[in-house]
């Protein structure tokens, strides 16, 4: 057997049994890691330490952290109000703005995970004001990353095209940019439908405000779309999530509980920060530090999660109720979840069980099938790991089903591109794990295995219909 074979039947392993069990994934992928790359792939302790995503460490805590002493103080309250009166209280178009919000992001230059980090936490705060399904409002945002993601001056359109210009094959980049830019459109129009967005049409938002002398947690249940048996949160296995499940255990079966916080440390004594839209200076100051992290990451490319922790430290300093409590907030099991599992698999890359499976899929004789297979590898990779790795690795394993003419190259890299990207919503992938990260504490499980079902699907659905619509007809 095959030190690759073997890489493959760990991590199946480790799925099932995370799944099975109350092990969490996290911490099974990293005694994976060290068990098998010990005894079988000759990999030292810094060999696997060396697969650890410190800066996607930095980047979950940095930015859980920071959004933790933002809803303290009520400055994510103050955002969603303020939100909701620019679009006149028409519920229905806040997950619209918040796709058109993250997909500008990224067009004009941000890393999708700055994007998504940004811009999730604002959206949970609608979900959970307004009783819109969170994986609904998760879903938009990173659709509308990856959308804007492949303009000519995104990451994912300036890491693609110089692939392709480097190995000196046919491209278009507007093309790319607007393929993707449409097809998350429709993305999301199915997002829409399938998680409760036809309830919000014809909704308007109220102002929730509580009656004069109520405080505490408040509770509406959504009767959206049923979360399905086993929705409810838990702190085993495959779950991100941790905190109380008393307010899920609470609900009838088949409906989404959605809450609302009580006060908050730094809001002043019997004051709910919701129930106020004024901008105090707890708030100001915060809204200045997320002003930074948006300039930061778009203008002077610094690093989202380092630059998110100096912020906090900041607010910290300057504001110390604001913080009290907060990094008790960070998603802690998420954090170790998603590091795990990209430990596990960065030791993959490093034996080249990646490069074997790109390898063997360009050794196919019919070109169709090869291109079809790359673009599901692309599309299963990517959903564990990094979508910029990926473009930058497969691309040159299809090079020579491009060189030979029978496969269209523009076609071909489209839906690579395409199938991809896609998949970044599963809650292992970076842009899945910030938005599960930035679910109330008692949504987070809920959270996590709708979105690891939509990730899973996409990683087999965007594959052929990508294939279909893009490389089968021979018309790029």
């Amino acid at each position: 057997m095959s030190d690759h074979v073997i890489a493959l039947i760990a991590l199946v392993l480790v799925f099932t049994v995370a799944t099975f069990t109350s092990v969490h994934m996290g911490a099974l992928a990293i005694g994976a890691a060290f068990i098998t790359g010990t005894l079988f792939f000759d990999q030292s302790a810094d060999d696997i330490f060396g697969g650890f995503p410190g800066d996607l460490f930095v980047v979950l805590v940095g930015v859980t952290f920071l959004f933790a002493i933002a809803k303290n103080n009520g400055t994510v309250d103050w955002l969603v109000h303020a939100s909701t009166r620019a679009v006149r209280g028409r519920i229905a178009l806040i997950p619209w703005v918040m796709f058109l919000i993250t997909a500008a992001l990224t067009a004009v230059g941000a890393v999708v995970p700055a994007a998504v980090a940004i811009v999730a936490p604002i959206g949970m705060g609608f979900a959970a004001r307004y009783k819109i399904h969170p994986v609904l409002l998760g879903l938009f945002v990173i659709n509308g990353a990856s959308a804007g993601g492949f303009s000519p001056i995104g990451i994912f359109g300036s890491i693609t095209n110089g692939v392709v210009e480097r190995n000196g094959l046919a491209g278009n980049p507007a093309l790319l940019f607007a393929a993707s830019f449409a097809f998350n459109v429709v993305l999301s129009g199915v997002v829409f439908l399938l998680f409760g967005g036809r309830r919000l049409i014809g909704r308007r938002a109220q102002d929730p405000t509580p009656a004069p002398g109520t405080t505490g947690t408040r509770a509406a249940t959504h009767h959206g779309p049923r979360t399905g048996p086993g929705d409810e949160p838990s702190t085993g296995g495959g779950s991100a999530a941790g905190g109380s499940a008393g307010a899920a255990a609470a609900a009838e079966p088949g409906t989404l509980t959605l809450t609302r916080p009580g006060p908050q440390p730094g809001a002043g004594p019997g004051t709910d920060p919701a129930a106020d839209p004024r901008l105090d200076t707890a708030r100001l100051l915060t809204l200045l530090g997320l002003l930074s992290l948006v300039v930061g990451a778009l203008f002077f490319d610094l690093n989202v999660g380092l630059l998110a922790m100096t912020v906090t430290v900041v607010l910290s300093l300057v504001s110390p109720a604001s913080s009290k409590g907060a990094v008790d907030r960070c998603a802690w099991s998420t954090v170790l979840l998603v590091c795990g599992i990209v430990t596990f698999v960065g030791m993959m890359e490093r034996i080249g069980t990646i490069d074997y499976l790109g390898k063997e899929v360009a050794g196919i004789g019919a070109p169709l099938l090869g291109a079809l297979l790359i673009c599901l590898i692309g599309s299963v990779v990517s959903a564990f790991a990094s979508t910029t790795g990926i473009l930058g690795a497969l691309i040159p394993i299809a090079v020579p089903f491009l060189l030979s003419g029978e496969i269209g190259a523009v076609g071909l890299i489209t839906a690579l591109a395409i199938s991809s990207s896609v998949v970044d919503s599963s809650p292992i992938s970076t842009s899945g794990a910030l938005v599960t990260a930035s679910a109330p504490a008692e949504q987070r499980g809920a959270v996590f295995r709708r979105l690891m079902q939509w990730g899973l699907c996409m990683a087999a659905v965007a594959p052929p219909v990508t294939w279909l619509l893009f490389v089968l007809p021979g018309w790029l």
